[in-house]
């Protein structure tokens, strides 16, 4: 880009171009900053004439630059045999920017495209940097000088020095050419043909290093096999006089480079000698004189210089230094032997799958070649030229159950293997089947740390995946650990896959990822056991989501609140489906009790969030769809309860009230007593008379002074207090007493988001238990009946009954 960020082109001319009587005629105006040069091949021939009357002047050749338009005429009939036009542009370069890029446009010198025209573009570089050119990502291929580009359309670099302009070489397009870099002064030209257009493009020109070369060229080696022909400059006459050309070649990981001599001319040289020299990034460099063999077999990115000698010039057809040489790359021939023993890795099967066919990839067990191993026990492995993205790295288990009296106690220990190191890929993933017996359930639960889904806004911090899916491939959901899922339970056949996250191999063992038991048949298809945290909302997705869930399926979270807190319920990314039978249902119900207390079809028009408080589980049915889906992702937070607030405040208020009100007793009896203050005597019936002056009367139950209240009566000092007492429902009437009698936590409404928390009855916390979940008949096996709960009385512990469940009106 130019300083005023402008894309500078080459030209930007304002053509015009008409021919009368068999001459051609044209008017241009060159952009800023371009020269056009219109010369002739012959010595006698046409001329191109500018100005007119005695101002007219014709010559062989012209040269204008940006300013007013010129208008020319050729005197011949067909001047594009005659005549070529050379359009000249300059970039420079400080030490860290520069003025412009090379850009080709199609649109550019349109009127003169009858006529051979080179693009030349003025390269200058403020030392001590070069200047850098990037051929993009379809690169360069270097050329004999004698070669055409398939396209006609052919690129040459120049170097320029002290000592004149040197060919760095000549191009055509997409090659492993990279990077060019000059230092100084240089030129990069285009030739291109008559009748062709500009092809579009642009590269990039920017600083480049500090290089004491004549120039330097990036070569990017592709992956395989491949090789390319390069030349030294001036290429086939003689390389400049004790000077230096510099290559760098990058090559894929895993690939040796061989150097092969093609053609070689050598010079008389009087001082130094010709060389060749290697160097490579974490090695010495090495210098091979020009008649030695070339290394074949280099490992990674290296360098290579051509170095001239000084030549001896003074003895007629004395030879210069020519050079033609083969840059060949290949994958290096590696033979890795391997042990596998998985004989005590828990059962589990080694698969590795060669997935690249046209790799050069073998594989051998056991001496045998294999397109795909698998090592149950052991086995002796053979690997030939294998990389990690040639093969795929599986591990597998069958776990099953036939009679649920027989299976296992205690949870089998899903673990990630530690594999040997010689194998030629990591592992990828490790997949475990599950299959519980007729009428049983899977149970995982995590050793260390509850799980959470993998859904947008919870992204997973671990380098683990885990996949569930049922045996027909159904995705139930993607987990990973520091969650809030304490439990998952699955009424069918199923798998779990742990893999790395975003594809990636799982390069670190994870010893212990998951329990896994077989339990007695649950209720539900699919039951979630979460325990969220206050400031970590949680998100729990319908199985299958963002596909839908399972015609006449079922899934219920059981979820714990802690005391104290409410747990607010958010909808999002509801989505319903129109049923051919049943409905779709999303039901909450409280632990402990025997009411639904929100449920919605999906005719019906659904909550957007909900509070709820104390333990409690949120059940959802799906219908037989006519079309879409069922699929709903639920935010669940937790919040500080507001009706403890609200109690909280009423206490403090009792309280300052009561403390005022002794107050004002106290006051008024210490007034009272100072009016009775005066000495008088007092008849005591009991026989005991008290004189002025005594400090006052025996301390006795019935007449200590605490029950006076002289002349106060009672309604007078309590009466607003009861008041307020009544209006909050904390007192019945002013004349009888009744205990309080607050409300539990089951018999707490469900209340909306929206609602006022000062209307909510004050309750108790109760200690979370699984939720009773309701009598209902089997479910595996068969179609789920839409909106119902299901259980039956196996072989283990029934949960606690919440009673029968009631199906809303207007439901099947």
């Amino acid at each position: 880009m130019s300083s005023s960020g402008v894309p500078l082109r080459l030209l930007l001319l304002t053509c015009v171009a008409s021919t009368v009587s068999g001459v051609l005629k044209l008017t241009v105006a060159p952009d800023r900053g371009t020269v056009l040069n219109i010369s002739s091949s012959q010595v006698k021939g046409c001329n191109v004439c500018t100005g007119a009357g005695s101002s007219r002047q014709c010559r062989p050749s012209l040269v204008i630059k940006d300013g007013p338009p010129v208008s020319m005429e050729f005197e011949c009939s067909r001047p594009q045999d005659v005549f070529s036009v050379e359009i000249v542009r300059s970039i420079e370069c400080t030490t860290k920017l520069c003025n412009g890029h090379i850009i080709l446009a199609a649109s550019d010198s349109l009127p003169l495209l009858d006529f051979n025209r080179k693009f030349t573009w003025n390269l200058k570089a403020s030392a001590p940097k070069a200047l850098k050119i990037d051929f993009g990502p379809s690169g360069m291929r270097q050329i004999d000088p004698s070669e055409r580009c398939p396209d006609r359309q052919r690129y040459t670099l120049q170097a320029f020095q002290t000592t004149g302009r040197v060919t760095v070489g000549k191009y055509c397009r997409a090659g492993p050419v990279g990077t060019a870099q000059v230092p100084n002064q240089g030129s990069f030209s285009l030739d291109v043909p008559a009748g062709q257009k500009l092809p579009n493009g642009r590269f990039d020109v920017s600083v480049g290093e500090e290089i004491k070369t004549l120039a330097k060229i990036t070569l990017m080696l592709p992956k395989g096999t491949s090789s390319s022909e390069l030349l030294s400059p001036n290429y086939p006459d003689s390389f400049p006089d004790d000077d230096v050309m510099e290559w760098y070649f990058q090559v894929p990981d895993n690939q040796k480079t061989a150097i092969q001599f093609l053609n070689l001319t050598q010079p008389l040289c009087l001082k130094k000698d010709t060389a060749m020299e290697y160097h490579g990034i974490a090695r010495r460099g090495t210098v091979r004189s020009l008649k030695e063999t070339q290394p074949e077999d280099m490992q990674g990115k290296f360098g290579l210089r051509l170095r001239n000698c000084e030549m001896d010039g003074r003895r007629a057809g004395s030879p210069g230094l020519a050079l033609k040489l083969r840059v060949s790359s290949s994958r290096a021939r590696s033979t890795v032997s391997c042990k596998v023993d998985m004989s005590r890795m828990e059962g589990l099967t080694l698969h590795i799958e060669r997935v690249r066919p046209a790799s050069d990839c073998q594989m051998k067990m056991n001496s045998v070649p294999k397109e795909k191993i698998t090592v149950t026990s052991k086995g002796d492995l053979t690997f030939q030229d294998c990389f990690p993205e040639d093969v795929h790295v599986t591990a597998m288990r069958v776990i099953e159950c036939h009679r649920l009296k027989d299976c296992s106690k205690t949870p089998a220990r899903l673990s990630v293997p530690v594999l040997p190191t010689c194998l030629p890929a990591p592992l990828s993933s490790v997949t475990w089947t599950l299959r519980p017996p007729p009428h049983g359930t899977v149970e995982l639960t995590s050793p260390t740390e509850p799980l959470k889904q993998a859904l947008p806004g919870q992204r997973c911090n671990s380098s683990l995946l885990i996949k569930v899916a049922e045996d027909d491939g159904t995705t139930i959901g993607h987990f990973c650990p520091q969650g809030a899922i304490q439990k998952v339970q699955i009424h069918t056949n199923m798998s779990v896959t742990v893999s790395g996250v975003e594809g990636r191999a799982l390069r670190t063992p994870l010893k212990h990822v998951l329990n896994a038991l077989f339990k007695g048949e649950i209720s539900e298809r699919y039951i979630f056991t979460v325990s969220p945290r206050k400031g970590a909302p949680v998100l729990l997705a319908t199985p299958g989501w963002p596909v839908g869930m399972k015609s006449y399926s079922t899934v219920s979270w059981i979820v714990s609140v802690p005391p104290k807190m409410d747990a607010h319920l958010m909808f999002a990314n509801l989505s319903q489906p129109k049923c051919s039978n049943r409905h779709t249902n999303i039901k909450v119900q409280r632990v402990g009790s025997p009411e639904e207390e929100y449920s919605r079809r999906e005719d019906e028009e659904a909550e957007s969030q909900l509070a709820v408080s104390g333990n409690f589980y949120l059940n959802m049915s799906n219908c037989m769809p006519e079309r879409g889906a069922f699929s709903v992702i639920t935010e669940v937070s937790l919040r500080k309860n507001p009706l403890l607030t609200v109690i909280l405040s009423v206490v403090a208020a009792l309280l300052v009230l009561f403390v005022a009100v002794l107050v004002v007793v106290c006051v008024v009896i210490k007034k009272k007593k100072k009016k009775l203050s005066h000495q008088v005597s007092i008849y005591n019936p009991n026989g005991t008379s008290f004189l002025p002056g005594q400090n006052g009367f025996p301390k006795t139950r019935e007449d200590n002074e605490s029950h006076v209240y002289a002349s106060i009566e009672d309604t007078l000092v309590y009466t607003d207090l009861l008041r307020k007492g009544a209006e909050m429902g904390v007192y019945g009437e002013f004349d009888s007493h009744q205990p309080f009698t607050g409300h539990t936590d089951s018999q707490k409404p469900l209340v909306s988001g929206d609602g006022d928390a000062d209307d909510l009855p004050v309750g108790t916390y109760q200690q979370f238990q699984a939720p009773p979940l309701p009598i209902r008949p089997l479910s595996h096996g068969q179609p789920m009946v839409d909106n119902v709960l299901y259980q039956t009385d196996g072989e283990e512990e029934p949960s606690p009954s919440l009673g029968p469940r009631l199906e809303p009106e207007g439901g099947n």
